[in-house]
């Protein structure tokens, strides 16, 4: 069985970059120097492993195109408005406040990194019995 284990931004400024990922929760798990062109930053959720690679190409001083085609990448969070509260204390605020894309859907919002990239925050829901709709057993709101 196959499974998606990364993707990989292509970054201005490594440090910059790095610093952002982690007030979104991320770690830096590993940094690999590729020859004298460049330095990969494997970062990841806690628990996770390492899902997203930063890519800085030694000597590049243009900010990278992203192009019409790039969308986001998505992280849950347990809590939107407290995850939201703690960017802000950070310098980080959405696009547009929460909101759902259908009634009954998860509350989202975006925000973007350094180089531009949209990162899509998606509420956990829970459904009436308590279950966990995305990967977790319990729900933490479940009362």
């Amino acid at each position: 069985m196959s499974e998606l284990i990364h993707t990989c931004y292509r970054v201005l400024d490594l440090d910059r970059s790095v610093d952002f990922y982690r007030r979104l929760g991320f770690e830096e798990l590993r940094r690999v120097p590729i020859r004298d062109e460049a330095i990969n930053v494997f970062m990841g959720l806690p628990g996770d492993g390492a899902r997203l690679e930063l890519t800085y190409n030694l000597g590049r001083d243009e900010p990278y195109e992203i192009g019409t085609g790039y969308g986001h990448i998505a992280v849950s969070v347990d809590d939107l408005d407290g995850a939201l509260e703690r960017l802000a204390a950070q310098g980080i605020d959405p696009e547009r406040r929460p909101y759902r894309v259908r009634e009954g859907g998860s509350r989202i919002c975006f925000v973007r990194d350094p180089d531009g990239y949209r990162i899509e925050l998606i509420e956990k829901r829970c459904d009436p019995s308590g279950a966990h709709q995305r990967r977790r057993p319990t729900c933490p709101h479940a009362s």
